[in-house]
């Protein structure tokens, strides 16, 4: 795992980071937190700078999302039945998010992202459930923002123990999510504020 890590920001640097979060979040089998920490640490070491680590993971997430959102508009449902086992997206991974994103849709756009499995669904079924695209960009990019952040900090600050983070991640995933969802229902009630305003 390291040592594919390694290769991949040593040889495409951080347009490496960009390539990989696309296919990660398109749903390919790449460990996204564990990339995003590595990048982290990678800055820990000073090999990579934090700002355009950041930006470039920014950009590798909202690119990944926009296109899960793309191809959920164009087709739709079957195609993710179809083709979603092929890249690890099991029936029961799309009935949970289906569920969820009907009762939560914009709050699962937020916090999704720190869910495995279920972030590389949302933007598919904010498509299928007719999200205009700014809608589905309010709440899906700020979750990009937020799971980016966490992570490539949660590496620097980590250091050398960087590839602890899934044990600390298992440990402290229920605070993760209360607070991606407390930002999510802060950013809900400013944006329908402003909406009303308007």
């Amino acid at each position: 795992m390291v040592h594919h890590l390694n290769g991949l920001i040593s040889h495409y640097g951080y347009i490496g980071i960009i390539l990989a979060l696309i296919g990660g979040i398109i749903g390919l089998p790449l460990p996204d937190e564990i990339l995003l920490t590595y990048v982290g640490y990678n800055v820990f070491q000073g090999r990579m700078s934090y700002l355009p680590s950041l930006a470039c993971a920014f950009i590798g997430i909202i690119c990944g999302i926009s296109l899960s959102y793309l191809l959920g508009y164009i087709f739709g449902l079957p195609l993710l039945n179809k083709y979603g086992p092929k890249v690890h997206i099991t029936e029961k991974k799309i009935d949970i998010t289906k569920n969820l994103f009907s009762k939560f849709g914009p709050y699962i756009l937020i916090i999704g992202f720190f869910i495995p499995g279920i972030r590389h669904l949302t933007a598919y079924f904010a498509a299928i459930n007719k999200y205009s695209f700014r809608k589905f960009a309010t709440f899906a990019f700020v979750g990009a923002i937020l799971w980016g952040f966490t992570f490539i900090t949660l590496g620097k600050i980590l250091g050398e123990q960087w590839d602890k983070v899934a044990t600390i991640f298992a440990k402290y995933s229920l605070v993760m999510f209360s607070t991606a969802l407390l930002i999510a229902i802060l950013f809900f009630f400013l944006f329908r504020k402003r909406l009303t305003t308007n």
